[in-house]
């Protein structure tokens, strides 16, 4: 009976949150993607249900007992010198769940501070963090449930905001068929206090995937559907010669319906030769139209990456084409402490 109850109070939050763009709300790091494999597979993946306690992050509910005593570590050295990460730790207690801890941080680099005649009066900082605090448990042999509070500090400067947001998800997983699907609902939640007098919305996003392993294969396709709380995510581009004095101008093209629905789908491939290695690719459609150059798309969308066990450590490395101008490259490193017993 709770695992419905639990459905169903899902879906009254859905209809009590406002659809946001990318740009349009504070706190965006918190949909920056962590792990090596995640970003391998086009950004995000809420449907894999397999021994990644990266895949927690973005599911709450693929948290479960095989992770206990887990530690996993995330390094992203980002573009034009902005680092980002995460660590986490999971730990199971038996007729209660699963519970991890995580800390996602974004460090902004060091600016020059000036006044108003460029004098250097001294550096700026800028940095943002969140504490993941993440508990799940099983509500029958194939569903399961998880919720994620995030408390949040962000300080640009003098600046500073405290907010407090959520993660809702629920997950299905069939071992005989190897088909999983997850709902999350993300980053549900509130500024407790403003960097101004000017309250900023959270970057909500309701997120839906589905992901099946090949009976007689080693690959596994995934396809996830996100920011599902907004139908159309194409956008203006500032056109000075037409805009005719207004902000936003010309839309950037004609999308048709295929366009936008695409525009929020994820594709994933995994080949999975053996438990000890993988190797990931991914294609992030709205990436590709938003970034990519229209004379020259290159592999703007397109991602790849691999992962290989060295003992008891699990290895991943994940590379995301943003643009002609470079890739982001993402480091994992997990491992069970369970294992060294």
């Amino acid at each position: 009976m709770h695992k419905y109850l639990y459905i169903a109070w899902m879906v009254v939050m859905v209809q009590t949150v406002s659809a946001q763009r990318g740009g349009e709300s504070t706190y965006e790091f918190l949909n920056l993607t962590n792990s090596a494999r995640v970003a391998a597979l086009g950004g995000t993946n809420v449907s894999i249900a397999d021994n990644d306690m990266n895949m927690a992050y973005h599911n709450p509910a693929l948290l479960q007992k095989e992770m206990d005593n887990t530690l996993v570590l995330n390094y992203v050295p980002y573009m034009a010198n902005i680092n980002y990460g995460y660590v986490g730790y999971a730990k199971h207690f038996e007729n209660i769940g699963s519970f991890s801890l995580g800390v996602h941080n974004i460090n902004y680099g060091n600016f020059d501070r000036t006044n108003d005649i460029g004098e250097d009066i001294g550096i700026a900082t800028a940095a943002e963090y969140s504490f993941n605090l993440t508990y799940a448990r099983p509500l029958s042999p194939r569903f399961s449930m998880g919720i994620t509070a995030k408390p949040i500090y962000s300080k640009f400067d003098v600046y500073t905001s405290f907010g407090l947001a959520a993660d809702f998800g629920i997950n299905y997983h069939n071992t005989l068929s190897e088909f999983s699907m997850g709902l999350v609902l993300k980053n549900v939640g509130s500024q407790i206090t403003s960097y101004n007098d000017f309250q900023e919305t959270m970057p909500s996003d309701l997120q839906i995937g589905l992901s099946k392993k090949l009976a007689h294969a080693p690959f596994r396709f995934s396809l996830t559907a996100q920011n599902l709380l907004n139908w159309d995510l194409t956008y203006k581009l500032y056109d000075a010669e037409n805009a005719g004095g207004s902000t936003f101008g010309t839309e950037k093209d004609a999308s048709g319906f295929g366009d936008k629905l695409m525009r929020h789908m994820v594709v994933g491939v995994e080949f999975m030769p053996t438990k000890s290695f993988h190797v990931d690719f991914g294609y992030n459609h709205r990436r590709r139209k938003e970034l990519g150059y229209a004379e020259r798309m290159s592999t703007a969308g397109f991602s790849w990456g691999f992962g290989f066990k060295v003992y008891k450590f699990l290895f991943s490395y994940g590379s995301a084409r943003y643009h002609l101008g470079g890739s982001s490259n993402h480091f994992s490193i997990a491992t069970n402490f369970s294992s060294f017993k």
